[in-house]
């Protein structure tokens, strides 16, 4: 399969990297085709890897993933063009991060909004599903790091989208079981909400390895 990807930050590569060693094809998109870590790592990964500009990423691949800053993900995704990524499942990474000077953390939509939803509602032929948000890269693509059982969630509208979506994370290596489907792409307002909650685990643990496990009642 081709996956798109927009963003060559550490979630992006992250993800393009095990995207590649499943056998995939990934387009690594830029703002510009002289992006030195899309091109560095395009050079070091066979023929299976290109970079890109955002435009071409999105064009490319079948599933879209966008590993931006959540902040900047609207305008990033409107340079990679809306008729791009019409029709296509758009999986949203994303986190609306805001930093203060002093290092204090906040969120921008929050609440009453996601960056999920204005992605939905700025493209409204793309399927988003809101995923693997709530980890850090590694994790993502090696749920193994951490033992024993934990999960990773999913939103969207479309039911079709998160089953290709699900089906994306079974090759990642989570279990079926351990992909907890929130419903509709309004849930991203929760997901999102955990990351200033995730900083302070951070801190606390002094290193990312580390996820959440939801256990119910028998």
């Amino acid at each position: 399969m081709r996956f798109g990807i927009i963003g060559t930050g550490t979630v992006g590569r992250t993800l393009a990297a095990k995207l590649i060693s499943l056998g995939h094809e990934v387009t690594l998109g830029s703002r510009t085709k002289d992006n030195t870590a899309a091109n560095e790592w395009a050079d070091r990964s066979g023929p299976y890897g290109h970079a890109g500009t955002f435009a071409e990423a999105a064009e490319s691949g079948e599933i879209v993933i966008n590993a931006t800053g959540g902040t900047v993900s609207v305008q990033a995704l409107t340079l990679a063009g809306a008729e791009r990524l019409a029709g296509k499942v758009l999986i949203d990474v994303s986190n609306p991060l805001v930093f203060s000077p002093t290092g204090e953390v906040s969120l921008d939509p929050v609440n009453t909004d996601s960056v999920g939803e204005r992605i939905q509602r700025e493209f409204p032929e793309a399927r988003v599903v809101k995923a693997l948000n709530t980890l850090t890269a590694p994790l993502m693509v090696d749920p193994g790091r951490v033992p024993g059982e934990h999960n990773v969630f999913i939103a969207g509208e479309d039911p079709e989208a998160k089953a290709a979506v699900r089906a994306v994370l079974v090759e990642f290596g989570w279990p079926e079981a351990a992909v907890l489907d929130l419903g509709g792409i309004q849930a991203a307002r929760g997901t999102e909400m955990l990351m200033p909650f995730w900083l302070r685990l951070m801190n606390h643990f002094g290193h990312t390895d580390f996820n959440y496990s939801i256990k119910t009642a028998e």
